[in-house]
């Protein structure tokens, strides 16, 4: 068995979470091309349900990476999942990055699911993102 340890970067997602930063569509575009440049394994383009304006960004840095893996982010349901797998399909490889809240107060008060529903959300999540 070998280890191998692979690069998951989300800066052009994440690094858009703090008050006031945001980037344009060319400075992803750019941002990710240096990461490719650095043999980033998975570059997470951003959260293409968001907005339109993120769907553009993820779907041209889909167009322009080769060889390291585009993903978008998406929460656990089946439009997140579509249209995150709208904006990554010209990517030569490309993955959703499918999330669902698991903390007690969240499954609690932003979800109102039980563990057991949550479970069952994620499971539902697997199915729609093969499809």
């Amino acid at each position: 068995m070998t280890d191998r340890l692979i690069i998951f970067d989300t800066t052009l997602r994440d690094g858009e979470q703090s008050p006031g930063a945001s980037m344009t569509k060319d400075e992803k575009l750019r941002i990710a091309r240096q990461l490719e440049r650095m043999r980033v394994d998975v570059i997470e383009a951003g959260f293409a349900a968001a907005s339109n304006g993120d769907f553009e960004a993820v779907r041209s840095i889909a167009e322009a990476i080769k060889e390291s893996i585009v993903c978008s982010l998406a929460r656990a349901n089946e439009n997140d999942i579509r249209r995150s797998g709208e904006a990554i399909r010209p990517a030569a490889r490309g993955r959703n990055h499918t999330i669902i809240a698991t903390s007690p107060i969240h499954m609690e008060k932003k979800l109102r699911m039980t563990p057991d529903q949550v479970v069952e959300q994620a499971v539902k999540a697997i199915g729609w993102s093969r499809e």
